[in-house]
């Protein structure tokens, strides 16, 4: 079902329980956003995903004027690895170690209640409880295989935290899913974790790590920044719902 326009997305589609689609460009014009329409009308499409660049205001005004409905704001941070250090520097009592099958319901429960700044809990047409199960999923995956690595930060024996971490070739990599326990955030938890996550990616010889959050995940810009990351680019997320949705 790919086209040049829009691709449809089979995990997204099962999980949800609708269908589920995606803008290909970055850009829309008049030509590519009636295109895609009748793509998703012929397809049976019921949301589609626009991932657009927030620099381009022909497509940020077509898309207002063709019923998509802006979700979030993208933003790309970067860290260049090349004078980092290969330790990363702990809190004290905080033990950081790679995930184990154990661990897994902890981390789920993490995940539960911890990215609600994320696009698709400020869509109400997704319900909140498949929220919650995504990224509980997500993590569930991610500790599975679906990640390089994942990281947990331990209390009093407790897992409180976790960070994931992807090698996309041999020298860049990517923060994946990052999430501290609400009881345990404001003790430096998320600080230890990114700077391991470094210290980990500067060990495997990665050169550049990004990370993505959201734009009104404050909290988390400002961890990034403490540790080193910049911002390097800033997209919108918009999503257009179809028929009676």
């Amino acid at each position: 079902m790919d086209d040049a326009v829009c691709r449809y997305l089979d995990w997204d589609s099962e999980f949800f329980g609708v269908r589920v689609a995606r803008f290909l460009a970055s850009r829309l014009d008049a030509g590519s956003v009636q295109s895609a329409l009748t793509w998703c009308k012929d397809n049976n499409i019921q949301c589609l995903y626009l991932l657009a660049d927030s620099g381009d205001s022909e497509t940020t005004k077509l898309a207002e004027d063709n019923g998509f409905r802006l979700v979030d704001i993208r933003t790309t941070m970067t860290k260049d690895m090349t004078n980092h250090g290969l330790r990363g520097d702990g809190s004290a009592g905080i033990l950081v170690r790679g995930a184990v099958a154990e661990d897994i319901p902890q981390l789920r429960a993490i995940a539960r209640t911890g990215h609600r700044d994320t696009r698709f809990y400020h869509d109400e047409h997704f319900p909140k409880h498949r929220c919650d199960a995504l990224y509980e999923t997500w993590i569930e995956r991610s500790c599975s295989g679906y990640a390089g690595a994942v990281l947990v930060a331990e209390l009093a024996g407790h897992p409180v935290g976790y960070i994931t971490c992807h090698f996309d070739d041999e020298t860049s990599g990517r923060i994946g899913l990052a999430g501290v326990h609400p009881d345990h955030q404001g003790l430096h938890v998320g600080r230890t974790l990114v700077t391991q996550a470094a210290a980990l990616f500067a060990e495997r010889g990665v050169r550049r790590v990004s990370v993505v959050t959201q734009g009104r995940n404050v909290r988390a810009q400002r961890l990034y920044q403490r540790c080193g990351f910049t911002t390097s680019a800033v997209e919108l997320w918009y999503h257009r719902w179809f028929g009676s949705q």
